[in-house]
């Protein structure tokens, strides 16, 4: 009796034993294998930050070098208006002087044929007093249209009868006539147009 009981007596204590050495060496075994995956888990999560700042880092950079090669193109843009701005206005100031200049040689060519139809009225009233000048008169007012036509000017001399235009017609008086009421009734004065541009208006009277 003494010797089965000291028999169940070991094996019981040593059942516990054998029990708390294999829960020991489990937990230890499975903080490793935490401590383990805990470990490589935090290792690939700061290379993954690693990556981002760098990838971030790259980027920025790249907006940076970006940003100072937008700054780069505005100042040569800018660098560019300026001078063609500035060669807009030395072209605009040759063209006025190239068009004063030929509006001067236009002017100095004009009076120039202009002074050969005085020389001819001057040559006529030098004749003598009982000599007939209307020949001369006649040809140097001939010469004198002639360059007037030249210069592209025509003469403004409505009929009577003929409609009033405000912009070609200056209206002197307005009279009793046959003619329409509100209509030209005679002619007083011509007048001349160079192209579309009035040089003087005609100077009309006016049927009441």
């Amino acid at each position: 009796m003494s010797d089965n009981d000291v028999g169940v007596d070991e094996s019981a204590a040593e059942a516990p034993v054998d029990d708390e050495d294999a829960g020991t060496d489990g937990v230890t075994e499975d903080e490793e294998g935490f401590e383990s995956l805990e470990a490589r888990i935090e290792e690939a999560t700061t290379d993954e930050l690693a990556d981002e700042v760098r990838t971030l880092r790259e980027r920025a950079a790249d907006a940076e070098r970006s940003v100072e090669e937008r700054d780069e193109e505005i100042d040569e843009l800018e660098s560019k208006l300026t001078r063609k701005q500035a060669d807009f206005q030395n072209y605009k100031q040759r063209t006025e002087r190239q068009q004063e200049e030929l509006r001067e040689r236009a002017t100095e060519d004009l009076v120039g044929r202009l002074l050969d139809v005085r020389d001819n009225l001057s040559r006529a009233l030098s004749q003598d007093e009982d000599a007939d000048i209307r020949p001369g008169v006649e040809s140097t007012l001939e010469e004198f249209d002639r360059i007037l036509d030249e210069e592209n000017v025509t003469a403004i001399e409505p009929e009577a009868g003929d409609a009033v235009d405000p912009q070609r017609h200056e209206v002197m008086l307005r009279v009793d006539s046959d003619q329409p009421e509100d209509t030209i009734a005679e002619l007083y004065r011509p007048g001349y147009e160079m192209g579309e541009k009035v040089l003087r208006p005609a100077q009309i009277t006016v049927s009441e």
